[in-house]
């Protein structure tokens, strides 16, 4: 196995005033209420740079810039999901291992984000790299840190991602494939810099029918 070391909401509030006459007379005209802006649908996402501290190379310097946004439903992926998933995304990662004079670096696009509350997962394809397959996916975990917590991240190479039973001819592990989305934990420490996490649900696909509640 060839182990990698490496917006805003504007709310207009109208005051209804109903002034009372004292005679039959025309009552004064009543100010128009105004409309409420509806609030934008907001993205998921995560941007950032962050040095980590990783337990395998505690010495080393690795450092990940993660700039992802969820992009609903613009991957199609013909015939399984004609119109994409909910979870398609754009963006960048870049990551640098350096031990020594050695450094080894990728730079991959985003191809899928999903977050819940400060955490993000998301993967991306390798375009250029020194030690990684141009097409391999990779799969990153973040963790925004918070109330004097470091942030965390998690990343799909190294002590994750193994298939005993998948070897290459000389009996050497093989690191699988990552899926869409799919990374570990994120079990190492954030040391310098962090990342900002927006966590929105996910949408449901327009191609998928409702589903009946079942009556008792």
């Amino acid at each position: 196995m060839r182990i990698t070391t490496i917006g805003a909401t504007a709310a207009a509030v109208a005051v209804l005033a109903s002034p009372v006459a004292s005679d039959p007379a025309p009552a004064a005209p009543t100010a128009p209420v105004a409309s409420v802006a509806s609030e934008p649908a907001k993205a998921a996402s995560v941007h950032g740079e962050a040095r980590i501290s990783y337990i395998e190379s505690i010495h080393d310097d690795i450092r990940f810039t993660i700039h992802a946004e969820q992009t609903p439903f613009t991957r199609p992926m013909p015939p399984t999901a004609p119109e994409g998933l909910s979870t398609d995304a754009r963006g960048t990662l870049k990551f640098s291992h350096t031990r020594g004079e050695v450094t080894g670096w990728a730079e991959a696009k985003v191809d899928c984000l999903v977050t819940s509350d400060r955490t993000a997962t998301l993967t991306a394809v390798v375009t250029k790299s020194n030690v990684e397959e141009p097409g391999a996916r990779l799969g990153i975990s973040v963790q925004q840190g918070g109330k004097g917590e470091p942030g965390r991240l998690g990343f799909s190479w190294g002590v994750v991602n193994v298939d005993p039973e998948n070897v290459d001819e000389n009996g050497q592990l093989v690191r699988p494939r990552a899926g869409s989305c799919m990374a570990p934990a994120p079990f190492t420490t954030v040391i310098k810099g962090g990342f900002k996490v927006v966590h929105a649900e996910i949408t449901k696909s327009p191609a998928q029918p409702e589903t009946a509640i079942p009556r008792h």
